[in-house]
């Protein structure tokens, strides 16, 4: 496990050398999912226009992932997306 995993304090130099050993592909499907979570909080408050720009950035992820993911986590987060493509339109009617 990374001294960042476990939590430990890093120099400065030691977060840089951790971060710069991410796969980007993956850090952006994990903060897909962040995304993903925040815009369902979104719809349940009521705050459309929030959960719409949450719904539209997802979709812009798809095709950035294709190919740099495991298929299966691209299928998943295409039924999250659909998932909230349909309790937006459950909102707006």
């Amino acid at each position: 496990m990374s001294r960042l995993a476990e939590g430990d304090d890093l120099s400065t130099d030691e977060l840089f050398a951790q971060l710069r050993a991410l796969d980007v592909a993956q850090f952006v499907l994990s903060n897909a999912s962040m995304l993903a979570s925040l815009t369902y909080d979104k719809l349940d408050a009521g705050d459309l226009e929030q959960a719409r720009i949450g719904i539209d950035a997802l979709q812009a992820l798809v095709p950035v992932l294709e190919g740099r993911v495991e298929p299966q986590a691209k299928r998943d987060l295409e039924a999250v997306i659909a998932n909230l493509q349909v309790a937006f339109a459950g909102r707006t009617g």
